[in-house]
């Protein structure tokens, strides 16, 4: 479970990797013992994503996130990027708590040559979460900073979301999440589990506030979560 996507692009004001499909993330990990994968694919007016984020908890309080994602667009080709991410705990979410914890990583962009042409982020943020109505309902909420080396700038980043489950199976979620250098954005959708606590679907669409109508995207994705792997 993971606040992030193309964070080394478009989603650069928001580059941890959150539980599918939110971008801001939540005080929860990865169960002990085991992996996940999360995998998606976002379309926007002239390009398009894929993700695939593979996390491992081996320790009981580390996630490790280390996947990658590819852009393609239509004039100008595609673009890959890597991401590396540590997550713990510092009070887990429990029903009708709350909980918070720490998130540190790095976005590579790779290109042609290496050295300074080596584009990254690293970013470091808090996620809070609080549960709501013997958890029928979560709010997330982050704060961070993000060094982006193609321009030079930091950025202060944060993210406010919330999940309803109306049924066990099905999550309506709702967020909005930016820094404070850009408008922010906004997305909405919601996330069935085919298996309970083993395998989801999701579907969003979002857009920045008062942006052309480049920047609205659909996006499908997967989350798989078995309980033990080693």
């Amino acid at each position: 479970m993971k606040f992030a996507i193309i964070f080394a692009a478009f989603f650069l004001a928001t580059p941890a990797w959150a539980a599918r499909p939110f971008v801001t993330d939540d005080a929860r990990l990865t169960t002990a013992g085991s992996c996940q994968l999360e995998s998606w694919v976002r379309q926007y007016e002239g390009s398009s994503e894929f993700w695939a984020l593979p996390a491992c908890n081996p320790t009981g309080n580390l996630e490790i996130t280390l996947g990658g994602g590819r852009a393609s667009y239509k004039e100008t080709g595609s673009t890959d990027d890597y991401v590396l991410q540590l997550k713990t705990l510092f009070k887990p979410l429990t029903t009708n708590g709350w909980g918070w914890g720490l998130g540190v990583g790095r976005v590579e962009h790779p290109e042609i040559a290496p050295g300074p042409n080596q584009l990254g982020n690293t970013y470091v943020y808090l996620p809070f979460s609080a549960s709501l109505a013997q958890d029928r309902f979560f709010v997330h909420a982050n704060v961070g900073w993000l060094r982006d080396k193609a321009s030079n700038q930091d950025r202060n980043t944060w993210g406010l979301g919330g999940e309803y489950y109306p049924q066990p199976r099905l999550a309506l979620i709702a967020e909005s999440f930016g820094d404070d250098k850009t408008q922010p954005y906004w997305q909405t959708g919601l996330r069935y589990s085919v298996i309970p606590n083993l395998f989801q679907l999701d579907v969003t669409t979002g857009q920045q506030y008062g942006g052309a109508s480049a920047s609205r995207w659909l996006s499908f994705g997967l989350r798989w979560t078995p309980e033990r792997l080693f």
